[in-house]
């Protein structure tokens, strides 16, 4: 197969040397490959004869005209000329595309493949036993049980239990502290009766377990002192438990919850922060005779890190202990938004079956930092001329000033009690363009700024502050 390779000045070696074992030949088109034209293109394929034509992936021009007019395809590369290297061996087992970068179809297709294998393997795997309709254990991914803490003072439990639910937690757990009455209990959970997922208790308390019951798919936890008085009413309602050590111990507590006739049950061995006996805790996440809790959400919270990198660390300490249910919360600013983190990471997990790591899987926890650098070749250049400072008092633009914010997942453009609403900076800023909303030039640069600013805010689940540093 014959490729066309048309390429900037400024990758030219780098895309000679990607293509050094391929039937192609590499045409430089000017100094950027993404100012390629179509009326080039057309100079160049005449030129030759071609069957494939990779330009590259951060060209913004239609070739459809010239590949109607030529009849041979013309397909986007990557974005970045090192990864054409990554591309071309692929050529001929995969179709490129007319309007995604090759990187970006390759990396979607590796997800939707990941994912499609993670959902193959939920179907088909085994279980020690179920809580509505959820498999817990066996051969079943890690699930997520996600914890609303006081959820009686919580101004509106179902929103965030629907979110938590919709942001990956397979169970969700309404932990009740030693304020709450058994009318609290209930009024929540009436509130959440008709919520398809799993709910759990938590508390210790035996007469705030017996109001939770029978909504209450699961109860934690259970112990030496509250179990006798317990036990009845949660064999009667079906519903699952976790068991911790108490004074007893966690094997003696189990015999107790069996002897009781308790039959779905969990144990919680009890996992200690950082710092505070961490390592030795995971030594007690021995083999036992049912399913093993793993209480990621106490590390988590206790230590000041990125919960991304948290979630990730901890799954894999979960999954080496063989543990079938992993414990998060979103108590505190720093670790909101790790029910989705801890749920990409279960995932990963299912994915490591017959890896060695949990790399290279298709999916990832990378939120902020790269896989991979881009090695792009440097800006050239024969002359620079320093920036000047922008002055403190600018110029109010007579079409008026906007306030920006963001608001349930959207960025918002507020002015004289109209807003624009949209998901991406750059169809608010058009819109405003579109509509002769603004009418300086400094004016229009600062709204841009400001509106990628909060749309970065948004997709990194950080607060945003008009005029402030991101």
């Amino acid at each position: 197969m014959k490729i066309l390779l048309p390429t900037g000045r400024v990758t030219e070696q780098i895309v000679r040397d990607a293509a050094r074992d391929c039937d192609a030949d590499v045409v430089v088109t000017g100094e950027l490959a993404s100012f390629l034209s179509p009326s080039r293109l057309g100079e160049i394929i005449s030129s030759g004869d071609y069957d494939l034509v990779i330009v590259s992936g951060m060209c913004t021009a239609s070739f459809r005209d010239v590949e109607e007019r030529f009849g041979v395809p013309i397909r986007l590369g990557p974005r970045h000329a090192a990864d054409l290297s990554l591309i071309l061996p692929l050529i001929g087992r995969i179709e490129l595309s007319r309007d995604l970068p090759a990187d970006e179809l390759l990396a979607g297709r590796r997800k939707e493949e990941a994912f499609a294998f993670i959902n193959r393997n939920e179907d088909e795997s085994s279980a020690v036993f179920q809580i509505n309709r959820i498999k817990i254990g066996g051969t079943s991914r890690m699930k997520v049980l996600a914890e609303i803490m006081d959820a009686h003072h919580h101004p509106d439990i179902r929103k965030i239990a629907e979110r938590y639910f919709r942001e990956g937690a397979d169970i969700v757990d309404l932990g009740f502290g030693f304020d709450a009455t058994p009318d609290d209990v209930r009024a929540v959970f009436d509130t959440l009766r008709d919520l398809p997922g799993p709910l759990a208790v938590d508390t210790q308390d035996p007469t705030l377990i017996s109001a939770a019951l029978p909504r209450a798919d699961l109860i934690l936890s259970l112990q030496e002192e509250n179990i006798g008085e317990t036990a009845s009413g949660i064999v009667s309602a079906g519903s699952a438990v976790v068991v911790i050590p108490g004074n007893n111990g966690l094997v003696q507590n189990i015999s107790l919850a069996e002897e009781a006739g308790i039959r779905r049950i969990i144990a919680d061995p009890v996992l200690h922060p950082g710092g505070s006996g961490l390592v030795q805790s995971l030594c007690r996440f021995r083999d036992l005779p049912v399913p093993l809790f793993f209480g990621a959400g106490n590390v988590m919270e206790l230590i000041d890190a990125d919960s991304p990198g948290m979630c990730a660390l901890l799954a894999v300490m979960a999954y080496e202990t063989g543990a079938s249910v992993i414990f998060c919360s979103e108590h505190s600013d720093k670790t909101r938004g790790c029910i989705s983190e801890m749920r990409r990471a279960t995932e990963m997990m299912v994915l490591l079956k017959n890896r060695p790591y949990p790399k290279d899987l298709g999916i990832d926890l990378l939120v902020l930092k790269e896989k991979r650098r881009r090695r792009e070749p440097p800006v050239t250049f024969s002359s620079v001329r320093e920036a000047e400072k922008m002055p403190d008092m600018i110029t109010y633009d007579p079409c008026g000033n906007f306030r920006i914010g963001i608001e349930d997942g959207h960025v918002v453009a507020e002015r004289s009690g109209l807003a624009i609403r949209g998901e991406r900076w750059q169809d608010i800023f058009y819109t405003i363009l579109k509509e002769e909303g603004v009418s300086l030039l400094d004016h229009a640069g600062y709204l841009g700024a400001e509106l990628f600013k909060a749309e970065l805010a948004l997709r990194y689940g950080r607060s945003f502050e008009q005029d402030g540093p991101f």
